[in-house]
């Protein structure tokens, strides 16, 4: 049997069999075959419709759609339709955020979906996505683990912005932004993040939307229709955030939504559930709905250019992660669930920490906030821990968050393999003053001295409190060789710069097997002491696995030619010994290099 989808270059044939019904190829057939449509070039200018989206509860109501011609060659075979909205509220409205994906229908023939929108129009006029892009995204192969890492490798937060774009005379018709809801947050936490969230085609809201709970049954796929109002749940618990948008689609247990991208990070796995409409907002930029997740209804497994396409009954895995605040005035415990994605994981997590120290502790003033912070993963991969603290007047929240986020941010971004997070634990310290050291002094007992003598280095720390003093004792070997040895006592991050510079040049995990970045991540030092390194200017050099002290200097002379930022081979001085001094708790910042020359 043959059914033929219109584009703007001609007539797609698709040929349906029944017995190749797998995966999301021979979803776009099916589709093909269930849905009557209409194709592009059969629209004219003056054609009447109907459009189906919820403006109120969970009703499906009709909003009439007069034609008003198609753009043709926007994109790679990608046209859009230009609709006159009428009817119901939009009068007032405009084409409003969450109508994304309202599907359009003439004579009964679906068109396409409501996707694009011209800010500040006087009249709502919409961009529809034609049904037949929608369709042909389940011709696309799928894409590997490291194929989707679409939003990691572009550094979208660095300032690109997700939503595709197209100049009409002077103004700008532009994928409308999915509304995200918020609850559980502070609303300091949304304004920071704010600016991120809209590079990705974003637009959030606070406090008007509460997570589907993962724990109850799904809910029953007849209650969705095209037109109904979902929502893409990203994280649910005490802490929930879900991205509105509206059913194009449904075929079987298969749907088509949105009309455009989500966040495009191809395939995916991300439950979504049945929202409820509050209420409308009108805005003179662009309105929105007020919705309500409900129940979960199955999972998006496709996120591409021109659609989010998902499986109804399907349950997503999400990752339990408990977070617990200590120490502060109001002392808190939450629990959610958040995806599982290279780029979405660490960032929600970035966000969640946020909030939970911004809930309990004042953003302005003298403030330190501990650290710990355990992830498990599947498998036979040991887990990755985090322990640090911070201190400062302000600006501390963010970076405590950070902390908790950079370390699994690198390694689901190692462009080896996504390992899923089965579990996360975080713990919070929050300490009403400023426990942080500075290094004030260091010196050697002699400048000079022979193999077999001993050498004590002692350090003060200036201290909120008073001085801490501290000293180590080093003895020199017997046999040592002859010539400056170098006394470095540093902060952890300067200790950490110096061990591990490959950590921090782009694409030096390339080579390196999950378990070595993870042992590698867990190696770094924690911030609450200093690092004494006793080292030779002889060289030495980290490679993936390791570390080779006193190379050859035929063998350095050879690696030394080595491009460093291809090979992951970096020059170091080579270390003798190394040890700690604690700094009772308190965050240590600044270094000293000091110099003791060995006589024969």
């Amino acid at each position: 049997m043959y059914r033929n989808l219109g584009s703007r270059k001609g007539i797609y044939n698709v040929t349906v069999r029944a017995h190749v019904f797998r995966g999301l190829a021979p979803l776009a057939i099916a589709l093909a075959c269930a849905a009557q449509t209409m194709p592009v070039r059969d629209l004219k200018p003056g054609m009447r419709g109907v459009g189906k989206t919820v403006f109120s509860g969970s009703r499906i109501e009709d909003f009439n759609v007069e034609i008003l011609g198609v753009i043709e060659n926007i994109g790679p075979r990608q046209s859009i339709i230009l609709g006159r909205l009428s009817g119901g509220p939009l009068t007032t409205t405009g084409v409003m955020q969450g109508m994304s994906g309202s599907p359009v229908f003439i004579d009964g023939k679906l068109i396409g979906a409501v996707a694009l929108a011209f800010p500040f129009a006087k009249e709502p006029i919409a961009g529809i996505r034609p049904i037949a892009e929608m369709i042909e995204l389940g011709n696309r192969p799928h894409q590997s683990a490291r194929a989707a890492r679409t939003l990691a490798d572009t550094d979208l937060l660095a300032g690109l912005d997700q939503r595709n774009s197209i100049n009409v005379g002077s103004g700008r018709l532009a994928e409308m932004a999915t509304p995200v809801s918020f609850s559980g947050f502070t609303a300091r936490t949304i304004e920071q993040f704010a600016p991120q969230l809209r590079r990705l085609g974003l637009e959030p809201t606070q406090g008007v939307a509460a997570g589907a709970p993962a724990g109850t049954r799904l809910g029953d796929p007849a209650a969705l229709h095209p037109g109904s109002m979902i929502s893409v749940q990203l994280l649910t618990g005490d802490m929930t955030m879900g991205a509105d948008g509206t059913v194009t689609h449904i075929d079987g247990k298969r749907i088509l939504a949105f009309g455009h991208r989500f966040l495009s990070i191809g395939e995916t796995d991300m439950p979504f559930a049945r929202a409820e409409v509050l209420t409308l907002l009108p805005n003179v930029s662009t309105s929105f709905k007020i919705s309500m997740a409900r129940e979960w209804m199955g999972a998006i497994t496709q996120d591409r250019n021109t659609a989010v396409a998902g499986d109804l009954g399907r349950r997503a895995q999400m990752t339990p992660v408990s977070l617990r605040v200590s120490g502060g005035p109001s002392p808190a415990n939450y629990r959610f669930e958040m995806v599982n994605n290279a780029f979405l994981t660490p960032f929600l997590l970035q966000m969640a920490v946020f909030s939970a120290l911004d809930a309990t502790e004042r953003s302005i003033g003298s403030s330190t906030f501990g650290i710990q912070g355990r992830f498990e993963f599947d498998g036979a991969l040991p887990p990755l821990t985090v322990n640090n603290i911070y201190a400062g007047d302000f600006g501390t929240g963010i970076l405590t968050s950070l902390a908790a986020s950079t370390s699994l941010a690198y390694l689901m971004q190692n462009g080896i393999e996504i390992p899923r997070v089965k579990s996360a634990s975080i713990e919070l310290q929050a300490y009403e003053s400023r426990r942080q050291v500075q290094l004030d002094q260091a010196w050697l007992s002699a400048r000079e001295a022979r193999p077999g003598q001993t050498v004590d280095l002692d350090a003060t720390f200036a201290a909120p409190t008073g001085e801490i003093r501290r000293r180590i004792s080093y003895p020199i070997p017997r046999g040592a060789t002859p010539g400056p040895l170098y006394f470095t006592i540093a902060d952890a991050l300067t200790t950490n710069l110096t061990e591990f510079r490959h950590l921090y040049t782009p694409g030096a995990s390339s080579g390196r097997t999950t378990r070595q970045i993870i042992d590698m991540l867990n190696a770094l030092r924690g911030n609450t002491r200093a690092y004494v390194r006793v080292w030779r200017a002889d060289p030495s050099f980290s490679i993936p696995g390791g570390d080779l002290p006193n190379v050859p200097a035929s063998l350095a002379l050879m690696l030394g030619r080595v491009p460093t930022a291809n090979q992951g081979l970096w020059p170091t001085g080579s270390k003798v010994a190394e040890f700690e001094m604690d700094a009772d708790g308190h965050a240590v910042s600044g270094s000293r290099t000091l110099q003791v020359e060995i006589k024969e």
